[in-house]
């Protein structure tokens, strides 16, 4: 009886711990593995920060990570983090569908984009059609590693794409390079 309830209590702990594993939302998994991801990461990687229908790809490049969060407290965790890092800074993008859906398709859609432009005021914001994404990120998934961080965002377009660029080189300076380079190959 005694073994019997051992085992009880073992398959239990490992039931739930599944369990908070996979749906991501009793604990914060999913900032721990993004800490655990972002010193590895580089220049052209990307961290998408998507709403909660945003497809799983089939890529082994790409690691989807559950959140169980709405999308702008992991967006702001998501950029402290980068603005933390000393290797890479964020290249922005947001689907460009967002800034046409009408308060009567979504009611609270301005509410969500002024926080939005709250939260990404300090940063140069691009707009992507939103199939465009999916081409980018297959491509850059066939040789850099792509983080997606899904939440439970449910306002359509609403995800944050987020290319990563090198903190400390930037164009200007690889062009200066270039030059340096092509002098002395004349």
């Amino acid at each position: 009886m005694k073994r019997h309830s051992i085992f009880l209590i073992v398959s239990l702990f490992l039931l739930v711990s599944c369990i908070n594993k996979t749906t991501g939302t009793i604990s914060d998994n999913w900032k721990t593995e993004l800490n655990q991801q972002l010193p590895i990461l580089g220049h052209r990687n990307w961290i998408l920060i998507v709403d909660k229908a945003f497809p799983v790809q089939n890529s082994e490049g790409i690691i989807t990570i559950n959140t169980g969060e709405k999308l702008l407290p992991v967006l702001k965790y998501t950029l402290n983090k980068l603005n933390q890092s000393t290797h890479v800074k964020p290249n922005i993008f947001i689907d460009k569908e967002l800034g046409f859906i009408t308060s009567t398709q979504v009611s609270d859609i301005k509410q969500y984009r002024d926080s939005m432009k709250f939260a990404l005021t300090n940063f140069n914001v691009g707009t992507l059609k939103h199939d465009s994404v999916f081409l980018k990120i297959d491509e850059a998934a066939k040789l850099f590693r792509i983080i997606v961080l899904k939440t439970e965002e449910v306002i359509p377009y609403s995800s944050v794409y987020i290319q990563l660029d090198c903190r400390y080189w930037d164009t200007k300076m690889q062009q200066e390079l270039e030059m340096t380079m092509k002098k002395f190959e004349e």
